[in-house]
């Protein structure tokens, strides 16, 4: 049985990872001086690569050819923790063993010293699932650990966690990727896999996976399953049923100049063609906060000045990386439609369609709600 995508090439070392530079160099720096914790908190969206540097760290701890913070991936202890043999390296996942019995049956066995690495690893997934009382008992751990444990928490919902357990941690806030890594990793693992696919198709997964890398590897591996012959973006947008930017910049420009019936085209057009409503809603809610963000930009400024912020890819303003993903005819035509429409416009424009999102739900044709709101 073949492995998908997403774990197949999950990376083993550090320096394989790709996106989190600083964190990456901090806990390099840390177990190059010894000066490491006994407990981290990695936090972050999902799929930003929490649970495979835990791993790595892991492995780290127990390397016996430690080089400046890298672990060497190929002695015995290394090769155990790989294969996921490794009986010192203790995975929980809170989401399931949240109870109090599960956490006191840990603090149990943190009293054994290893069986066979240097140090016992604990990690706990989604830590900010473990119950009131559950926290409590790990509390008193994280307080007075053994020299031999390390704990790496990781959670997607940092605000649960409770400050007493933030506080005994060295936190690590995990970034979401940059669409140019995310597609400079999926070209990689494309050639790898022998998989021929077009840079367009590329740039489409990783803007459709919204800084995930686990969900960009596991759509890529979808659309290479579907077939051999090389993939365009027409290939992804049919298979992943998800509307391209054109579309998107279509329907609004029919929207700005009042024309209904042609929206209602695009939004019928749209089901036909089986892309799913609720995705291209929020796509379009996406679209409008960036013309939102635009026009709150450009007030007090002529056009020519904030239309050379925004398409100079070299400008190092906030303004110009806000927009990246978009080509610069996209820019431009996006300039035309934040000049013919005041801030409050737009604010209230994004509430309709904020609101179709729960709309959608309620009629028994989800394109309703869309067709009302435009």
């Amino acid at each position: 049985m073949s492995l998908v995508l997403y774990r197949k090439y999950r990376p083993q070392l550090f320096s394989e990872v790709v996106g989190q530079d600083y964190i990456i160099g901090s806990l390099k720096g840390g177990l190059t001086s010894g000066k490491f914790s006994h407990a981290y908190l990695f936090t972050g969206p999902r799929g930003t690569g929490k649970t495979t540097v835990a791993r790595i760290l892991a492995k780290a701890f127990n390397c016996e050819n430690l080089a400046n913070g890298e672990p060497c991936g190929k002695c015995g202890f290394c090769q155990i923790v790989a294969k996921g043999e490794a009986m010192d390296i203790i995975e929980i996942d809170a989401a399931s063993n949240r109870g109090i019995d599960e956490i006191r049956a840990l603090r149990d066995g943190i009293r054994f010293v290893p069986s066979s690495l240097k140090y016992k690893i604990f990690i706990i997934d989604e830590v900010h699932m473990l119950t009131k009382e559950s926290f409590n008992a790990l509390l008193k751990t994280l307080e007075e650990p053994p020299a031999h444990a390390v704990f790496i928490l990781a959670t997607t919902e940092i605000h649960k966690v409770p400050l007493t357990i933030i506080s005994r941690c060295q936190r690590f806030d995990f970034q979401r990727l940059e669409i140019d890594k995310l597609i400079g990793r999926l070209k990689k693992i494309a050639k790898s896999e022998k998989a021929k696919i077009s840079e367009e198709a590329l740039r489409f997964i990783g803007l459709a996976s919204d800084g995930c890398m686990r969900d960009a590897e596991s759509l890529l591996g979808q659309i290479i399953a579907s077939g051999d012959k090389k993939i365009e973006l027409e290939d992804v947008q049919k298979i992943l049923a998800i509307a391209d930017s054109k579309t998107i910049f279509d329907f609004f420009g029919v929207i700005f100049s009042g024309d209904r019936y042609a929206s209602f085209l695009i939004i019928n057009d749209l089901v036909d063609r089986g892309i799913d409503i609720q995705h291209f809603t929020q796509d379009a809610i996406s679209h409008l906060r960036k013309l939102v963000f635009m026009a709150v930009c450009s007030s007090g400024k002529t056009d020519s000045i904030f239309c050379d912020n925004v398409l100079n890819a070299e400008n190092s303003g906030k303004e110009a990386r806000f927009f990246d993903e978009w080509t610069d005819k996209q820019k431009e035509m996006a300039l035309s439609q934040v000049f013919g429409l005041k801030t409050e416009n737009f604010i209230g424009i994004l509430n309709i369609f904020v609101n179709a999102v729960d709309d959608l739900r309620k009629f028994p044709l989800p394109q309703m709600a869309l067709e009302l709101a435009a």
